[in-house]
């Protein structure tokens, strides 16, 4: 099992975050986790991560259960690409040099990189159409550029589960699409890692999405096949307003009903 989430509740003072929380991510899914801004999201990520400890329940991750291993080692094999991050690396670093510092997750390339790391770099810039970048400084890459090169160093430790989080959050509709496009990639590798895609825009669940959770008010709205979660009756109960869903090309589009749109 990739994820086990059983029981965690996650109090901070005296308001509770998260309630009840059971989720499990098996071999072979992808899953999407949708929550309006608030819904602990993030927190719900940072729990996953090891980087805070539930109030009560327990964690399982890709076989490990915190609190009797090293969250390190666990982290090791868990890639976590956020918008967060780029405030934190240098700008005048090169995409490339940016790619490979992934292999140590470190913020800057503090070692010489062996032969095997400087090919993978290579190939996951050929792979994701983002040659062209290799020599360019980061700071001088645009936000989609940006976020594929954040991915590719993400992939740089090979690890068993990338979460992403919020990645389209301020492209414009062709960056958005070149970067889901890159997401289906990933997700169609044999060898590749389960991916978790944080986002609260449905339209961009994806069909290699085989699953999603609906968050809301830090509880487990719904959670299960990706076909089954996203329905007009389930959303207008998570939204809290009627809403219609139109498919095309295996994503869902929401849009207002009439009676929320008239309110």
């Amino acid at each position: 099992m990739i994820i086990d989430v059983n029981q965690v509740t996650w109090q901070r003072d005296d308001t509770t975050i998260l309630k009840n929380i059971d989720w499990q991510v098996q071999e072979n899914e992808h899953w999407c986790l949708v929550g309006l801004n608030g819904s602990g999201k993030t927190s719900l990520l940072k729990i996953i991560c090891g980087y805070t400890w539930p109030t009560k329940g327990q964690v399982s991750v890709l076989g490990d259960l915190y609190g009797t291993v090293d969250l390190r080692e666990v982290r090791k094999s868990i890639g976590w690409v956020s918008t967060a991050l780029i405030a934190q690396l240098h700008e005048h670093e090169t995409a490339f040099r940016v790619i490979l510092s992934g292999r140590e997750a470190t913020i800057g390339l503090y070692s010489v990189p062996s032969e095997a790391d400087v090919q993978k770099a290579q190939e996951l810039l050929e792979t994701f159409g983002c040659a062209e970048l290799k020599d360019r400084p980061f700071g001088a890459l645009s936000q989609g550029e940006r976020q594929k090169i954040l991915i590719s160093r993400a992939l740089m430790a090979s690890p068993r589960l990338l979460i992403l989080d919020e990645p389209c959050t301020g492209l414009d509709l062709l960056s958005r699409e070149q970067l889901l496009s890159m997401i289906e990639q990933i997700a169609k590798q044999p060898e590749g890692p389960t991916l978790l895609y944080v986002t609260h825009h449905i339209e961009e669940i994806l069909p290699c999405f085989t699953h999603t959770l609906l968050l809301k008010s830090g509880e487990v709205e719904r959670a299960g096949r990706t076909d089954e979660v996203l329905t007009a009756e389930g959303l207008t109960r998570f939204f809290g307003v009627p809403v219609n869903i139109a498919r095309s090309q295996g994503r869902s589009w929401v849009s207002l009903g009439e009676e929320a749109s008239v309110r």
